[in-house]
């Protein structure tokens, strides 16, 4: 199997439960609180792990507590953690408030996320040379990932991109991905265009395609999710379940699909594996705690 290479953030998430989502100046009464390892490049190198992908993970974490607990659950999940570095300060952290409807509001503090650099990348280059796919996200600083976009394409490897959080991105950074795989609102950040409809996101995608994207999935929640190229659109159902938190949902998809192509499976086995995976993960609460494994996946009654 080919390796996967993962380069992103390693957060702490601390989760609280609300009735509803606060409003401005608004205190509310939570009630469950939780200390759950996440960040989106954990979350992905977790979920393409236990999914029998074979992971190296580059990323930061801080000297502390939370930077402890971040590796050692990296390490449980046999994910290849050589290439994180600890770095003096805070580890990052993010703050979520999860609702009755199981929807979330984050936010994150990035801590020694944003202390990855160029050259760090350039310390861990084994990594993405002895990788068939780079898999990155938009949590760490953004010349960075353009730099590690930059020596994956001229390496010749196979990148895919999750632009969350979504920002403009600059075309020297669209033109090495491979793969985007953004939802609705991510595509329309990225594109400038707004999408009310599926023809919308046609026209936000063809933008992408232009500027250099050769592969788009764009996932749409509990509607599923639309491949696009230059050439094809193929839609995907989604499998219903009961949410109870979307936590690591975007994530757990996004690791499947890494492990399935590196499998040299199709774009349509590849959705549909990333389908279920991601569907699977909302029935728990939690980032990397809702993640499923292959033995999850190939049980569970869909």
């Amino acid at each position: 199997m080919e390796k996967i290479c993962v380069i992103g953030s390693l957060n702490m998430d601390l989760v609280v439960n609300v009735c509803e989502m606060p409003k401005k100046g608004q205190t509310l009464i939570g009630s469950k609180f939780r200390e759950i390892p996440g960040g989106k490049g954990g979350n992905q190198a977790v979920a393409a792990s236990r999914l029998g992908g074979d992971v190296y993970m580059i990323g930061k974490v801080g000297n502390d507590g939370f930077g402890e607990s971040l590796l050692k659950q990296l390490k449980a999940d046999n994910v290849n953690t050589k290439y994180v570095q600890v770095e003096e300060g805070p580890s990052g952290v993010a703050l979520i408030t999860v609702d009755e409807n199981a929807e979330n509001a984050i936010v994150v503090s990035p801590g020694a996320n944003f202390k990855l650099t160029e050259t760090d990348i350039d310390k861990c280059i084994d990594a993405i040379k002895e990788s068939a796919t780079v898999v990155i996200q938009l949590e760490t600083p953004i010349d960075t990932i353009k730099y590690a976009l930059e020596k994956s394409k001229e390496l010749g490897k196979f990148t895919i991109l999750n632009p969350a959080p979504a920002v403009k991105l600059s075309d020297d950074i669209i033109k090495n991905v491979d793969l985007l795989t953004p939802n609705e609102t991510e595509l329309e950040i990225l594109s400038g265009v707004s999408i009310n409809c599926e023809d919308d996101i046609k026209k936000a995608a063809n933008v992408m395609i232009e500027k250099g994207v050769k592969q788009l999935i764009v996932t749409l929640g509990s509607k599923g999710s639309l491949y696009l190229d230059k050439d094809t659109m193929e839609f995907k159902k989604s499998y219903k379940v009961d949410a109870v938190d979307t936590t690591a949902a975007g994530d757990s998809y996004t690791g499947a699909l890494s492990v399935a192509l590196s499998q040299n499976k199709s774009i349509d086995e590849a959705m549909e594996f990333a389908s279920k995976v991601g569907a699977l993960c909302v029935t728990k609460v939690g980032a990397q705690t809702s993640i499923p494994n292959l033995y999850d996946i190939e049980n569970y009654k869909f």
